[in-house]
């Protein structure tokens, strides 16, 4: 195969290729729908969609805002899916990670970075239960981390609900179900601006979404530079192989969910340590979680990717809010989602393109090789004319 073949079929060019495909087809879904629900609105709403995100500093700080920890849920699931897991419990380390961090920060008044690091451990020990269950008993990590999404949520709300002083109604305010400001509480745990907000007129402005992308840099360094990377990405793609090859994959798993797990609490921790957002004691999960999974899916799991593909999602839900009120907010949601979770069919179309390239390139995916009725080690098998000879190389 060419030099040529190889980059166009390699994952980099062919992935954000089928991502773009991806995103054009959601917008496409999500505008034909506008016109369904609001023939006469929907030109006004399609342009607010697609431009509110740049229509104004403030906007666009709010894009920043709300990528950070879309970016961070999207690595936590991406980093999963690279070794080989599925890590569907983001939503619930997000939620333990948060109410660590408003711990810390409210009751114990301790800096942003102090809360920072207890919400990277409160997501990493509960992503470490559902590593051990598949590691030690086999329990499939999609159950468990469901599983484990419910009772996070209903740990910290039991938590919160009886801490008096991290609550808002212990600082003057109205609400006694929701954690205090933490402008009231205390100042230090908000994390910084750097004055940032200054320049795009607005307090959702910090340096979380840096953080953000710092975190997924090191992430790809630590999964493509590195022997560890290496290893936890051998056990996810064949667990007998690298224990043959002296791997320890109950280590590696229980590391892998332990990792996924304290990115997702640290998104929590980005999340409710800026300032500008409280902690509701409510009994639905945080959306937050479960949106790092399309992230995690158009980035096709790269950590970079993530950075990108984090803006893309926020981008589109400030979008959404500029709809109001010519679509009502249950209208909006809707369109986002379907736009969102139609552009997380980034790896089916990389499978959609990379057919008739591979086909012009003399090899064969592995399903084809099944149903040749031979057998197949995964991947992509050049063509066999006979025994002895093989062509496409």
């Amino acid at each position: 195969m060419s030099r040529f073949r190889e980059k166009i079929l390699g994952a980099g060019p062919l992935s954000i290729v089928s991502s773009l495909i991806s995103i054009v087809i959601g917008l496409l879904f999500g505008c034909a729908l506008l016109f369904i629900l609001k023939p006469a609105a929907a030109p006004h709403g399609i342009v607010s969609m697609l431009t509110a995100g740049f229509s104004a500093p403030e906007k666009f700080a709010k894009v920043l805002y709300q990528a950070a920890p879309l970016i961070m849920t999207g690595l936590s699931v991406g980093f999963a899916f690279k070794t080989g897991l599925f890590n569907i419990g983001a939503s619930g380390q997000y939620t333990v990670g948060a109410c660590l961090a408003l711990i810390c920060g409210i009751v114990l008044k301790m800096p942003w970075w102090a809360g920072l690091i207890a919400s990277m451990i409160g997501g990493a020990v509960w992503g470490a239960f559902p590593g051990v269950l598949k590691a030690y008993f086999n329990v499939n990590e999609v159950i468990t981390s469901i599983m484990f999404n419910w009772i996070g949520l209903f740990a910290v709300n039991l938590v919160l609900s009886n801490i008096p002083s991290v609550l808002a109604n212990y600082y003057g305010a109205a609400n006694a179900d929701r954690t205090a400001a933490l402008a009231a509480a205390n100042k230090s745990a908000i994390i910084p601006n750097l004055g940032l907000d200054k320049v795009l007129n607005s307090n959702y402005m910090n340096i979380s979404v840096f953080l953000a992308a710092i975190l997924a840099i090191v992430m790809y360094i630590i999964l493509n530079k590195t022997v560890f990377g290496y290893e936890l990405k051998a056990c996810g793609h064949n667990r007998n192989a690298s224990i043959y090859a002296g791997i320890n994959a109950r280590r590696n798993i229980v590391l892998s969910m332990i990792i996924s797990g304290a990115l997702s609490g640290i998104a929590g921790g980005l999340y409710y340590l800026a300032g500008t957002g409280q902690y509701t004691i409510d009994k639905n999960l945080l959306q937050m979680g479960f949106n790092g999974i399309p992230v995690a899916l158009l980035a096709t799991s790269n950590p970079v990717g993530t950075i990108f593909t984090g803006m893309f999602i926020s981008y589109i839900q400030v979008g959404g809010d500029a709809m109001q009120p010519e679509f009502a907010v249950e209208n909006i949601t809707v369109i986002v989602s379907v736009i969102i979770y139609l552009s997380a069919f980034a790896l089916l179309m990389r499978n959609v393109i990379s057919r008739p390239l591979l086909r012009r390139s003399g090899l064969k995916t592995a399903e084809e090789h099944e149903d040749d009725g031979r057998p197949s080690g995964g991947g992509l098998l050049p063509k066999s004319d006979s025994e002895g000879e093989v062509t496409g190389q």
